[in-house]
């Protein structure tokens, strides 16, 4: 799916779920005018959280990316984390290799029926084999980059990494640098992992404590959109592996994440983490245009029951930002000003650091 296709079918699905809400529910999202917005609390600047490293400029979820995003200031990075065949950790968006991967060259005979290639039916061994690229897709047997104006398609070098690589290069940084930068952990579909036979939240729980990530007061967040995942995580799993790190739950635009945004719903989530993820069209109507910004209830709601809320993804292609908006920095003046969230998901660290800098 290309870029304006994506921002489209999501600003879509967004208005849906608004127009849905009283309906479905009772009390979901609240509209209020936007200098309404509860504010973050006074004196915390708001984290920049590098969405897939810093994706804009690099292949996402390559060490380089990762790299380059520790050098731009990024409070956080993100790890998305699926399992391979053979129970390594690896970090990669989908727990598909074909649109990222030349794996349909190297592989061809190792698709399911579907035409997908899965990571958990290959080796650490095979993957390492594979060359990483810029996202793309596939159109009447032409291929295409997703965002045609990032990283040059096969191009360079770019190979995918495990978690623990990962750790290390940020934790070495830290040393280096005399930084504290964070990792931002997602455990991506639990559910299909475990049809596979793969306890993959167990497995990544497993590498945060090897690498000292224990306490609540880690530089650690693990994020997921299953909720059950996360009150399992909280009640089994964490407790069995004397483990308190901060869990987020990720919220999307689907009708399976509204009975989440009432009232009731968020103090469930507040019994088992410590903040949120959505959509960022779940805080402001992407319908919405500057002279009359609608912006949700959820952000008061989260912050009244004592989540921080980080949403997701802030671009700084024309075609990503919603109508509402003019460029990248007037998005985060919304958010961060207006909107009052505590930490923005971005592939562009160096923009929202400098916005930050000069917007104190």
């Amino acid at each position: 799916m290309l870029a304006t296709e994506t921002k489209r079918v999501s600003v879509v699905k967004s208005k849906k779920l608004f127009q849905r809400c009283g309906s479905l529910i009772g009390l979901l999202i609240l509209f209020a005018c936007g200098d309404q917005a509860p504010s973050a609390p006074a004196g915390d600047k708001p984290l920049v959280i590098a969405h897939r490293g810093a994706s804009g400029y690099l292949p996402e979820h390559t060490i380089a990316a990762k790299a380059m995003a520790f050098a731009q200031g990024a409070d956080y990075i993100e790890q998305d984390l699926v399992m391979t065949r053979d129970d390594e950790i690896v970090v990669l968006h989908d727990h598909h290799l074909d649109t990222v991967t030349n794996v349909a060259k190297l592989f061809p005979d190792r698709a399911r029926e579907d035409g997908r290639y899965y990571v958990i039916d290959f080796t650490l061994g095979e993957i390492r084999q594979l060359a990483v690229s810029e996202r793309f897709g596939v159109r009447n047997g032409e291929v295409s980059a997703i965002f045609p104006r990032r990283f040059p398609l096969n191009q360079s070098t770019f190979k995918v990494n495990t978690f623990a690589e990962e750790i290390e290069l940020i934790q070495g940084l830290n040393r280096s640098t005399g930084k504290s930068v964070g990792i931002y952990a997602e455990i991506k579909s639990p559910a299909f992992h475990r049809e596979e036979g793969k306890d993959i939240s167990a497995a990544v729980l497993g590498v945060l404590k090897t690498y000292g990530y224990v306490h609540a007061g880690d530089k650690v967040f693990l994020q997921c959109f299953d909720p059950y995942e996360l009150v399992r995580i909280r009640q089994e799993l964490m407790p069995a592996m004397s483990m308190d790190v901060q869990l987020v739950q990720l919220i999307g635009y689907g009708e399976e994440f509204a009975p989440l945004l009432t009232t009731d719903g968020i103090q469930q989530v507040a019994a088992y983490a410590a903040g949120i993820g959505p959509s960022m069209h779940l805080l402001v109507d992407p319908d919405s245009d500057a002279d009359d910004l609608q912006v949700s209830d959820l952000v008061r709601m989260a912050h009244a029951a004592g989540l921080k809320v980080h949403p997701y993804t802030f671009r700084r292609e024309s075609d990503q930002i919603p109508p509402y908006a003019k460029d990248l920095e007037d998005l985060l003046d919304i958010f961060v000003n207006r909107v009052g969230v505590d930490g923005v998901f971005t592939d562009f660290p160096d923009r929202v650091v400098k916005f930050l800098a000069t917007n104190p």
